[in-house]
């Protein structure tokens, strides 16, 4: 429902062109906001407005965009003056090919700092951080019970570097709040492994993987245990985290629920999705083939570490505390694959 109170409220969206980023501005525009929001280019724009059509919203004058970069202080102030709230979703993305991890964590963590400097400086009331599970789950001792999140990462063990950039930049921002934050208030979104609604070329490294289970580039699946959660409830958990008094300080698992086996994610595809899903390999890959693959494949060498490691995590204090009600795991599979197939990613 659309609102005047809304109507006046500007939210600016970092990393717009970003498959949760689209998501988000669909939501804040349907609910009436006006939305800005950062690329890294202006030449972005008009594929963000795209995704935006794909997804039933045509932004018009209500969205605007200003280029501006993680790795720089060009136009952060520019960026964040005149916004009630900010959604600072943009991070840089996994990059197989780096020489030294800084090059992911320098970045992320810069970036944060300079988007809640700007906002506090400009008097912006909350800014929502999209952290990840990466931040809660990793260099932990095997566990039965769920993480939560009065769980962190521990970097000082052997934690991939996309993840340890998440863990450091999101402490870097709760450390800010905490010693020069002044009036700004901070609230922070962890999701798990992201699948949903694909609007254009842009979608989560899950989806990737889903992608190619669907066009039969799997052998089989790997013994790895994950959990899921659809990009709209994501969406709406920032949503509710940005207004919700009750989500000041506070940090929240997206997740759909329990962890599941990736042989499980191709069943529920087989089950579901008829022909488009014949290429779906539901046969279970043995450890020690894994192990053998990682020697020359990159791929499978990134997924040594969460050999039968059961990750699970809980949604329980999004639900209770902002009364968020996600989808199903298998739903979000399921909207994943429909939308990879309608918009022709999927042959």
């Amino acid at each position: 429902m659309t609102t005047n109170s809304n109507s006046e409220k500007l939210v600016l969206v970092t990393g717009g062109s970003g498959f949760i980023a689209v998501h988000c501005m669909l939501q804040l525009l349907k609910a009436g906001y006006q939305v800005r929001t950062t690329v890294r280019s202006l030449t972005r724009e008009p594929d963000v407005r795209a995704m935006l059509k794909e997804g039933g919203i045509e932004a018009g004058e209500r969205l605007s965009f200003i280029a501006a970069e993680l790795g720089s202080d060009t136009n952060w102030v520019e960026a964040v003056t005149g916004c009630t709230y900010v959604l600072h979703v943009a991070s840089p993305t996994p990059l197989n090919e780096y020489k030294h991890e800084d090059e992911m964590i320098i970045p992320a963590r810069e970036g944060v700092l300079r988007v809640l400097r700007g906002a506090r400086d400009t008097g912006v009331k909350r800014v929502v951080l999209t952290s990840a599970v990466g931040a809660i789950i990793y260099g932990h001792k095997p566990q039965t019970i769920p993480f939560t999140e009065k769980d962190w990462t521990i970097t000082t063990g052997d934690v991939p570097a996309y993840q340890k950039s998440k863990t450091l930049a999101e402490r870097a921002a709760w450390d800010f709040i905490k010693k020069e934050g002044g009036e700004l208030e901070l609230s922070v979104v962890n999701p798990v492994g992201v699948l949903g609604p694909v609007l254009g070329s842009d979608y989560s490294h899950s989806i990737h993987f889903l992608q190619n289970m669907m066009e039969g580039k799997m052998p089989g699946c790997p013994k790895v245990n994950s959990s899921y959660v659809d990009v709209r409830d994501v969406a709406d958990l920032h949503l509710r985290a940005m207004t919700d008094p009750a989500a000041k300080g506070q940090r929240f698992i997206a997740t759909a629920g329990e962890s599941i086996w990736m042989v499980e994610v191709a069943k529920i595809l087989k089950q579901n999705m008829g022909a488009m899903a014949e290429k779906v390999n539901v046969k279970e890959l043995p450890n020690t083939l894994v192990r053998i693959a990682a020697l020359t494949n990159p791929l499978a060498k990134a997924i040594i570490p969460f050999l039968s490691k059961v990750m699970n995590t809980t949604n329980e204090k999004a639900v209770s505390l902002l009364g968020w009600a996600p989808r199903s795991t298998s739903e979000a599979i399921m909207a994943t694959a429909e939308s990879l197939i309608r918009l022709g990613i999927v042959k």
